[in-house]
């Protein structure tokens, strides 16, 4: 019979016309992101160690790291550049992190108009923060 499928599309829409609202005003309403919510990277520099464990877990190869020895022959961060325009964003190089250093953030607004802002230098756009200063350990006195 015709006109089967027009009452069935209207009958659809009745029901949902009265049932609640899921959609979002998104750039005025901002998302609800659960806490596994994988968007960007961050990097603790005061936490990283340079040990290049994250970039060779990385199977895209994406992340460079320099690095240089310092007075006490310990490696010292210089330079960390991830090449988001290739990344799969698997999270090997956040589980591989020792140090937990290089973690997921919540931002997931990436869009860029030109290619080379897509990638990410994350050791100069690093701004500490007092969280990320370590308090001193009190000296014993025997």
């Amino acid at each position: 019979m015709f006109g089967q499928g027009l009452i069935k599309g209207l009958s659809i829409t009745l029901k949902n016309m009265f049932g609640p609202k899921i959609t979002e005003e998104y750039p005025e309403q901002r998302p609800n992101l659960p806490p596994a919510f994988k968007g960007s990277f961050d990097l603790k520099v005061p936490k990283c160690i340079a040990c290049g464990l994250c970039a060779n877990a990385c199977p895209n190869k994406v992340i460079k790291i320099e690095s240089e020895k310092d007075e006490n022959n310990k490696k010292k961060l210089t330079g960390y550049t991830m090449k988001t325009e290739r990344c799969l964003y698997c999270g090997f190089c956040v589980e591989t992190c020792p140090t937990k250093a290089l973690l997921w953030n919540h931002n997931f607004e990436l869009a860029k108009y030109f290619r080379d802002d897509v990638n990410l230098d994350l050791f100069s756009s690093y701004v500490p923060s007092p969280e990320d200063e370590k308090p001193a350990k009190p000296e014993e006195t025997d």
